[in-house]
C-alpha cells in the first residue's frame, strides 16, 4: 500500500497518544516532577491512583471514585493499563485492545470528575476517547508503526480481537 499524507498524520496521531499513555505511566511509576511529584512515585509506595481519585473526582459518581483510591488491583490495573496501551499505540499492535481500553479509560476519567470544570460538557478525555475511536477505525497502527507484521502473525489470525 502506498501510503499518503493522512496515512502518516494518522501514524503520527497514535504514536502521539501512545506517549500520552506511556508518559502517564513512566511520570507514576519514578516520580519524574510532572503530574507525580518527587518522591511520591508508585516505586516509593505511594498509590498512583489516591491523588485523582481522592481529591481529583466530582459530581455525582465522586463517592464510588473515591471508595477506589488506594485500592492495590485498582493501582496495578491502571498502571498495567498505562503502560500497554501506551506500548501498543506507539508501536500499532493490538490496535483494537489498545483503542478499545484507553476510551474505556478516558470514559471513566470523565465520567470521574463530571462536570468538567473548564467546560460543563467536553474535556481533554472525550477528545481522547474520540481520537482512540478513530484510530480504531482506520488501520492507525500500519503508517509508522508494526501494525501490517502484527496482523499476519498466526496467533493474531486466529484471534482477530488481537488485531
Amino acid at each position: 500500500m502506498v501510503y499518503t499524507a493522512k496515512h502518516y498524520l494518522r501514524g503520527l496521531l497514535r504514536i502521539t497518544m501512545g506517549w500520552i499513555f506511556l508518559w502517564a505511566f513512566l511520570d507514576k511509576l519514578f516520580g519524574l516532577g510532572f503530574a507525580t511529584e518527587a518522591g511520591k512515585s508508585w516505586l516509593d509506595g505511594t498509590s498512583p491512583t489516591t491523588g485523582f481519585l481522592k481529591f481529583g473526582t466530582s459530581g455525582p459518581l465522586s463517592t464510588f471514585f473515591q471508595s477506589l483510591a488506594s485500592n492495590m488491583l485498582v493501582d496495578w490495573l491502571f498502571m498495567l493499563g498505562l503502560l500497554l496501551i501506551g506500548l501498543a499505540l506507539i508501536l500499532g499492535i493490538a490496535m483494537r485492545l489498545a483503542c478499545w481500553s484507553g476510551a474505556l479509560l478516558m470514559l471513566l476519567m470523565y465520567v470521574a470528575i463530571l462536570l468538567p470544570e473548564h467546560n460543563p460538557i467536553i474535556d481533554e478525555h472525550i477528545i481522547y476517547l474520540l481520537v482512540l475511536l478513530l484510530l480504531l477505525k482506520t488501520k492507525a497502527g500500519y503508517p509508522l508503526g508494526l501494525g501490517g507484521w502484527w496482523s499476519n502473525l498466526n496467533l493474531v489470525q486466529k484471534a482477530k480481537w488481537l488485531q
